[in-house]
């Protein structure tokens, strides 16, 4: 179903879109540090509950395209656009609805939940969500046109837009905040004004009837329910597990937060890098949500067998060839760091720790479950993913990192627990085959 060219064609677009995305958010950050601390610490905040918010877009857009994915194997390509039309209709929807709410209470959420903070973190806090909040419709869109071209298998189009989108971020984000000194308010509109070109060039791209699925024209636009069903039976579990998993984060962040500067310099450093050293697992992640869509809806369970193992096999590869050289580039990570040698010590620790380990288990543990979402096995994964965040990734790194005195090295022990456990999971499930009964065609 997809020769070596295909899978080229539509993973190599992933990865690039996925540094895309890791480094325009360092230049972002670094941009927002030279209007102070205040900012910084503002812009965290409401990023810490957009992360969260932006999270059930990414969900209802895999929901979605799962969907399309399926119909395209089964060569049903006008439901696969009745599906994308009812897509974009729901998420859409949903975005509005978190708009109304970010504007109606999004200021009493922040002092219910940052109340602490100094005066001036706060009103920082309040701009940014603001103008973040107006971008909620746009990367909705953006999601789900860039989801359903991936469906489709082409991938380059979501990357070129990306690549734009971030372009303009930045050259928008260096004229507000450094040539009008617009501070945190520049940055938010930056972000405002180059979401909204993404999703605006998505969608009109989306209306050429050349494509597969393809969006006709609005005015004949009519509601969907049983589509809509099917879209939110894959989407609504996988966004009550990316809620579980931000907000898991967060809890761990306090722990972290608990145990001095160096180890919170340290674990922010060691985060960094290991989004890096992730990206070819989260883009082979995507890719496997277009190809074994397909080839459910094809009903050709021994190519959703076959296609997995071997993106897994592919993605591990890179991740070690990629961790590897990022062990050797720590010492020069570092210096541009410019920390003192205690943090340093446990920043090299972690990286090291981290990229050894998620070579092999993140894989397992991330981008396979796509593949079991994809063939409509998606309570499994939502129940696991649950069940091992708190058990292991939250209630294992209080003990060891607190009562144990392991420090902030016992939080990413717990974490790689984590991972193995939910890998053995989801490696045990999908070698059971029980997808072959879940077909929703």
């Amino acid at each position: 179903m997809f020769t070596r060219k295909d899978l080229l064609r539509l993973i190599v677009p992933l990865i690039i879109e996925q540094m895309l995305a890791v480094t325009v958010g360092l230049a972002d950050s670094m941009m927002v540090t030279r209007v102070g601390e205040a900012a910084v610490s503002g812009v965290s905040l409401v990023d810490s509950l957009n992360v969260l918010l932006i999270g059930l877009f990414g969900a209802l857009a895999t929901g979605g395209a799962v969907v399309s994915a399926q119909f395209l194997g089964h060569k049903d390509e006008k439901s696969a656009c009745i599906a994308g039309e009812q897509l974009i209709a729901t998420i859409l929807s949903l975005s509005f609805v978190l708009l109304a709410i970010a504007f109606i209470f999004g200021n009493s959420a922040l002092n219910l939940l940052f109340g602490e903070v100094s005066e001036d973190v706060m009103a920082n806090a309040r701009i940014y969500l603001f103008y973040s909040a107006m971008s909620y419709p746009f990367i909705a869109i953006y999601n789900a046109c860039a989801a359903l071209f991936r469906s489709m298998g082409n991938s380059k189009v979501s990357m070129k837009v990306a690549f734009f989108m971030n372009v303009i971020h930045i050259i928008v984000n260096a004229i507000l905040i450094f040539g009008f000194n617009m501070g945190v308010a520049g940055a938010a509109i930056s972000t405002l004004i180059s979401r909204s070109f993404a999703a605006v060039v998505l969608f009109i791209l989306l209306r050429n009837k050349k494509h597969p699925i393809h969006i006709k024209a609005i005015r004949s636009f009519h509601i969907n329910i049983v589509m809509i069903k099917r879209i939110l039976q894959i989407g609504i579990p996988n966004g009550m597990e990316n809620s579980v998993f931000q907000v898991g984060k967060i809890l761990v962040q306090g722990i972290t937060a608990s145990l001095g500067t160096s180890a919170i310099t340290a674990n922010a450093i060691a985060g960094s890098i290991g989004g890096i050293s992730v990206l070819p697992g989260s883009a082979m992640g995507l890719a496997l949500i277009t190809v074994v869509g397909r080839c459910v809806g094809a009903f050709d369970y021994d190519a959703v067998k076959y296609y997995t193992y071997k993106l897994i096999k592919i993605s591990m590869m890179i991740m070690s060839a990629l961790n590897v050289i990022l062990i050797f580039l720590i010492p020069i990570i570092l210096k541009i760091y410019d920390v003192t040698d205690e943090t340093a010590k446990i920043a090299t620790n972690l990286i090291i720790y981290h990229c050894i380990l998620s070579s092999i288990v993140w894989p397992l543990s991330f981008a396979l479950p796509n593949a079991l979402r994809a063939a409509n096995d998606v309570k499994f994964t939502m129940w696991v993913s649950m069940i091992s965040m708190w058990l292991w990734r939250i209630g294992l790194s209080y003990v060891l990192a607190i009562l144990l005195h392991m420090g902030v090295l016992g939080v990413w022990v717990a974490m790689t627990i984590d991972w193995v456990f939910r890998s053995i999971c989801f490696l045990t499930r999908f070698h059971k085959e029980k997808y072959r009964g879940m077909s929703m065609m």
